[in-house]
């Protein structure tokens, strides 16, 4: 399936938003998601489906001053 992940298209089928962090090589990591624009808590990522034609953006935290 194609999907967008940070403006760049993929072909990946992924179940869920958490397998797809997965897949990316994210595991556990701490990261910020968001589905077509709505952000997706952590917890909520097992059950978030991922259909083709998503939009899903990963964000990670930045340090520095």
């Amino acid at each position: 399936m194609s999907i967008i992940v940070n403006g760049e298209p993929h072909d990946l089928a992924p179940s869920s938003l958490a397998a797809l962090l997965t897949d990316l090589g994210y595991g556990e990591a701490i990261v910020a998601t968001a589905l077509n624009g709505d952000f997706v808590p952590a917890e909520a990522r097992d059950e978030t489906p991922v259909a083709p034609g998503d939009r899903i953006e990963i964000l990670a935290p930045m340090q520095g001053g």
